[in-house]
């Protein structure tokens, strides 16, 4: 055996030779961490390799991706169609959210194909019960709590499962590397041997992964590079929606959503979340405007909730849930600047109803007409919806699959839509009135009118 003694920063994973309080690379307080490392002599540690010699980039013949369907609309969604054999995939999000749950739950509805659940977290008895609660009981799901990576593989091997799930990376070892289970060498060493083994057996991996205070995957950022799909499973635990993200994907496409609603009996596929992200109570309020939202290829519509009030202590607070800060503090100074609302004084507080998180840019519209409904105390209609994208000049910029947008609005009964002038349609729709503007005060105007 021989022992080497290194200090690894647990957010990056750079070493050194001494402790550090701040790490050089990452700019990180207090993550260097001491770590052990013994070997046996003469062995070397597994790497994913592949022999395959150079060849012609005209001479090779591209064969569509198969893909495993996971019989979960959302999860295949976010997959990009299914689960690809031989992929290597990491499910991250917060403590309590919900990973174990989706993680079994997507074994469980994929019926009589063989899967196999290997915990390093919870007994076979744990895992029957939450089986119990999901309301499932399929003949071809094997479960094993195993820490051992080199017995699960093991089982693999004996087995032929269609698809494997270990929950979590952080709690299973090799023997490879006598360090501590979850340091950052056992990490990366059980996630390289894993992509080994799917990439030559043809074995498709779902890994749960914790992650850290920051809101990141816990251990290294190698891991995300190794793994081929990294999906984000985030929402308020509070709320009962939670968001299922595709933060890199080698197989499709990172901009899909999924959305689930935690329920006792499971997570339940929410495929229309317009009808539930829009309360039937807002007649007559100030401070609510819809968004036409797209989140990926899925168009849907949101509350945004905005109230404006007089600073009480001198200072005015900025407060967002759900929207970019820094954004809502540049609409703010558009407001100031291009429409003359004096907000300079008044606390300005903004909230996406449903607990969820858009990046959409199509919706600062929506968001500068909840804060002037608020700011005025003005209700909006409740049979308009906005889509537009706002610059620093006070114009209305074009946004992306507009068509989709106006369709969703129709569909939900919605009567008028203001857009951004000058955008072509493919088709005119005939249930719904578009109104076309160029200027934020254009579109305030035609708001308040009655």
């Amino acid at each position: 055996m021989k022992a080497t003694v290194e200090y690894v920063c647990q957010n990056c994973g750079a070493r050194a030779p001494k402790q550090l309080g701040r790490c050089p690379v990452c700019g990180e307080w207090g993550t260097y961490e001491e770590e052990v490392t013994e070997r046996v002599a003469g062995s070397k540690l597994i790497r994913s390799t592949f022999s395959n010699p150079p060849q012609r980039l005209h001479e090779v013949t591209a064969t569509a991706e198969t893909r495993l369907n996971m019989h979960n609309g959302e999860f295949n969604r976010v997959l990009g169609g299914g689960l690809v054999p031989g992929s290597l995939v990491l499910l991250g999000g917060e403590p309590g959210i919900g990973k174990s749950t989706l993680a079994l739950q997507v074994l469980m509805q994929m019926g009589s194909k063989k899967t196999l659940y290997a915990s390093g977290e919870e007994s076979v008895n744990q895992l029957k019960l939450r089986a119990e609660r999901l309301a499932g009981n399929p003949e071809n799901l094997y479960i094993v709590s195993e820490t051992s990576l080199e017995k699960i593989l093991s089982y693999v091997s004996e087995m032929k499962p269609e698809v494997v799930v270990i929950d979590s990376i952080q709690t299973i070892g090799t023997e490879s590397v006598e360090s501590t289970i979850g340091s950052l060498t056992q990490v990366r060493e059980c996630a390289a041997m894993l992509l080994k083994y799917a990439k030559e057996n043809n074995v498709p991996f779902l890994i749960v992964g914790h992650i850290t205070k920051e809101g990141s995957l816990a251990g290294p950022k190698v891991l995300e590079h190794i793994v081929d799909t990294v999906l984000q499973f985030e929402g308020d635990p509070q709320h009962m929606y939670r968001i299922l993200r595709a933060q890199k994907n080698r197989f499709g496409s990172t901009s899909e959503l999924g959305i689930f609603e935690m329920r006792n009996d499971g997570l339940r596929e929410v495929s229309n979340p317009s009808e539930l992200l829009l309360s039937n109570n807002q007649e007559g309020l100030s401070g609510i405007a819809i968004a036409a939202a797209v989140e990926g290829l899925r168009p849907f519509l949101i509350e945004v909730q905005a109230l404006v009030s007089s600073a009480a202590y001198g200072t005015p607070q900025r407060s967002s849930t759900g929207f970019d800060l820094r954004r809502l503090n540049m609409l703010l100074a558009v407001l100031e600047k291009r429409v003359g609302f004096k907000l300079l004084q008044k606390d300005v507080f903004l909230n996406i109803a449903g607990g969820l998180r858009v990046n959409d840019p199509a919706i600062d519209l929506a968001v500068m007409a909840a804060v002037l409904s608020s700011n005025t105390d003005i209700a909006l209609d409740n049979d308009i919806c906005l889509a537009g994208e706002v610059g620093l000049a006070g114009e209305i910029r074009p946004v992306s699959r507009l068509d989709q947008r106006i369709r969703e609005a129709e569909k939900l009964g919605f009567k008028k839509i203001i857009v951004p002038a000058g955008q072509q349609l493919a088709v005119q729709p005939q249930g719904i009135q578009i109104i076309p503007v160029r200027k934020v005060a254009e579109a305030f105007r035609t708001l308040i009118q009655k």
